[in-house]
């Protein structure tokens, strides 16, 4: 019996049989790159296990290259800052060296190479979004080389005043004497004012007091200054001099100024125990001496038509 066969099937049939044909070729294709993609692969797995050699062997090298050379930098300078600064410096650079030259070896010169270019392209981008990491890194880079303190200055930075504790690439830490650990970005230390309190190794101390209008005052002022050279602690030379001068000539008082320096470098706690001590001595020899140290003296003035004011004194224990 004679098939029957309808045109539009025919044609149907065609295409089908073309579509069958072409996945199939598609998917030879795809098994033969794939085969051919595991066989470089295959081929270069004694490179790639070389370069992961290479990259272990050679971080360690480079981190025992950087601690030769902390201890090569140390000799040459006593700036722990410097020292470390450089050293995490030669690491870095010897770690990136190392990676590079493993991904030659391993036959990626052109992950390599897209490494380098991505990072160029990336800069930009980087540059835009994480600017203040770049200023802080940038800021670290030249306080490295140049800066106003040193590990255990006492300095004030903006608001904040402590112990310089260290220096990273972003960031210098300040101890506190309160116990607090601060963390100021190093483009705050470039951009405002640094107080370093100890960088010579000299601290202008001062303190106010107040005598009687009927004392002597120039009696007074050889008193006290003699008293403070004589205190521990006092340091005097040619450019630092104790200063006792009449101030203010207050309601009750004629006011001192005394001014006089110490030589540490432990600003905080030295300098306030020996301004202590200078401050008790001043008091205990003015009252041996007979100076009267009297108390601020209020004045009431009356207004108006009241005439005095009821004053009642009461023993103490008195009740009512």
């Amino acid at each position: 019996m004679d098939t029957l066969v309808v045109p539009g099937e025919r044609s149907m049939g065609i295409e089908h049989r073309e579509m069958e044909e072409a996945l199939g070729s598609t998917t030879d294709h795809l098994l033969a790159a794939l085969r051919e993609s595991w066989l470089h692969f295959v081929e270069q797995v004694p490179a790639i296990l070389l370069a992961i050699l290479i990259i272990a062997a050679g971080l360690l090298l480079a981190d025992r290259l950087s601690r030769l050379g902390r201890r090569i930098i140390a000799e040459r300078t006593e700036d722990p800052l410097m020292t470390g600064f450089l050293t995490k410096t030669i690491k870095l650079v010897l770690g990136t060296l190392v990676v590079l030259f493993a991904l030659r070896v391993a036959g990626l010169n052109g992950i390599a190479t897209g490494l380098f270019a991505a990072a160029g392209a990336g800069a930009i981008v980087i540059g835009f979004a994480f600017r203040d990491i770049g200023e802080n890194f940038i800021s670290g880079i030249i306080l490295a080389f140049n800066r106003p303190f040193q590990v255990d200055d006492t300095v004030a930075i903006g608001d904040i005043f402590g112990k310089v504790k260290a220096m990273e690439f972003r960031y210098t830490k300040l101890k506190t004497f309160d116990g607090r650990d601060v963390y100021i970005p190093n483009s705050d230390v470039i951009k405002k004012a640094v107080y370093n309190y100890t960088e010579d190794g000299f601290y202008r101390l001062e303190f106010g007091v107040g005598l009687a209008y009927e004392d002597t005052l120039e009696d007074a002022r050889q008193l006290i200054r003699t008293t403070v050279l004589a205190c521990e602690g006092v340091y005097t030379d040619a450019d630092h001099e104790v200063l006792v001068e009449v101030d203010e000539l207050a309601v009750s008082t004629v006011n001192f100024v005394v001014r006089f320096w110490v030589e540490t470098l432990d600003y905080r706690k030295r300098a306030l125990m020996i301004k202590g001590r200078v401050i008790t001595a001043v008091k205990e020899a003015l009252e041996a001496k007979g100076f009267s140290l009297p108390a601020d003296i209020k004045e009431i003035k009356l207004y108006g038509g009241q005439a005095s004011i009821p004053v009642v004194l009461r023993k103490e224990g008195d009740g009512g």
